[in-house]
């Protein structure tokens, strides 16, 4: 005779045999607990502990903020397409999730580096395929990878570090020369010395970095910690889609390149729509558009790049304005308990400055803790935090200090 915790447990297995199995998903996950209605009785996703979990990663990334960092990158991306990517232990497979992260690295990767160029190399078979050449077309390496989706036979590390060499080998001297590979595999299949690799890729200062799907393998994390690049495994989806985004900033600059050197940039004109010209990128006459090189004339099809003629570095003046921000980054808000905000003004403030949303206060209906811009003394909350931070790169209260000080007094 069954208990009536065991027919509890009967009936919760049946109930669950019953879903499909979208419903199984959104039941394990309980998505729907993060929902907090406000006053004007919309919806919102509320997860107080991973916004402060991101608050906190931003905190300690923000105390190197000093450091010196190369908004000039040339990386390659090395996604491993071998039988071990066809693994299910990743919904739908490694291989579906690892795309999908792919995709959102490279355009996360040129709207944090508008300055910079990425190439895609592909591992299977034992042997190692450039699929996409460096540029800075982030729709270029997304079509490329989507239709090359297929795994098959053994990953080679040697072989992809070789490949990624030769190409980064040829990039001037004042760019920082990276990998990064999305390794699936237990193993690797490399015809030759693969510590002789290791050593080249040290010498060429290029900077590898792995993030694995499966567990710790001990070659990889030899590469990174010889060439000064970062290891780590991912345990779920969301860790790493998460562990792949941060790379997307410039990582700080290895010791024996951190030499300043001055680069000549070009800025060119957009060509009239009608004109016909032999296009240096792609070797064929094309009409309308590109830009002309302002020290050769040669027409290129996009920006950034380098011209095929002088060398010149080609870039527009938004490519240049973009990349400040990792130079002059937003100070990280201070975090303020009820303690503190009874103690003085702060509790006056129960608005946040950029989206007008009720601020927690001691007594009020919103419970947590409000954010301080430590410059300006504005509160924010942490969607407002999120969004300056790795969004805007601007503090809405210092530039409206900025700008109201800028004008002109009109009483005199």
């Amino acid at each position: 005779m069954l208990s009536v915790e065991d027919d509890g447990d009967v009936e919760a297995e049946e109930a669950g045999r019953d879903m499909e199995a979208y419903e199984r998903a959104y039941a394990d996950d309980r998505s729907w607990e993060d929902l907090q209605e406000d006053e004007s009785g919309r919806l919102r996703v509320v997860d107080v502990a991973q916004q402060q979990r991101q608050h906190r990663k931003r905190v300690a990334a923000m105390a190197g903020a000093h450091i010196q960092r190369g908004i000039i990158r040339y990386l390659y991306l090395l996604v491993d397409l071998s039988r071990a990517a066809g693994e299910m232990d990743f919904r739908p497979s490694r291989m579906g999730v690892v795309a999908n992260c792919v995709e959102a690295f490279v355009r996360e990767f040129f709207d944090q580096n508008p300055l910079s160029h990425l190439g895609i190399i592909t591992l299977h078979n034992g042997v190692a395929q450039c699929l996409t050449d460096l540029s800075g077309s982030p729709e270029t390496h997304i079509r490329a990878l989507r239709a090359n989706l297929e795994c098959a036979g053994d990953a080679s590390i040697q072989n992809a570090i070789d490949l990624a060499r030769g190409l980064l080998c040829q990039i001037p001297t004042y760019a920082h020369r990276e990998t990064l590979l999305i390794f699936s595999a237990l193993s690797t299949c490399d015809p030759g010395d693969i510590l002789e690799a290791v050593r080249r890729c040290k010498d060429a200062n290029i900077r590898c970095s792995v993030v694995g799907l499966a567990a710790e393998i001990y070659i990889c994390k030899l590469l990174c910690e010889q060439t000064g690049g970062n290891y780590s495994v991912a345990t779920s989806e969301t860790h790493l889609k998460d562990l792949i985004m941060e790379h997307a900033p410039p990582p700080p600059v290895l010791a024996e390149s951190a030499v300043a050197s001055l680069v000549r940039m070009g800025f060119p004109q957009r060509g009239a729509e009608d004109a016909v010209a032999l296009c240096v990128c792609h070797g064929e006459v094309k009409m309308g558009g590109g830009y002309i090189c302002p020290c050769c004339k040669a027409r290129v099809c996009e920006l950034p790049t380098e011209c095929h003629i002088c060398g010149l570095m080609l870039v527009s003046s938004p490519h240049l304005a973009r990349s400040y921000h990792h130079l002059f980054p937003v100070p990280h808000f201070e975090e303020l308990e009820g303690t503190a905000m009874a103690n003085g003004r702060e509790s006056e403030f129960k608005l946040c400055y950029g989206c007008q949303q009720k601020l927690p206060f001691p007594g009020g209906e919103v419970s947590g803790v409000r954010l301080v811009c430590p410059r300006c003394r504005q509160h924010f909350c942490y969607d407002c935090d999120l969004y300056i931070h790795e969004s805007l790169h601007n503090c809405p209260g210092c530039e409206s200090i900025s700008s109201t000080s800028s004008l002109p007094d009109l009483q005199n």
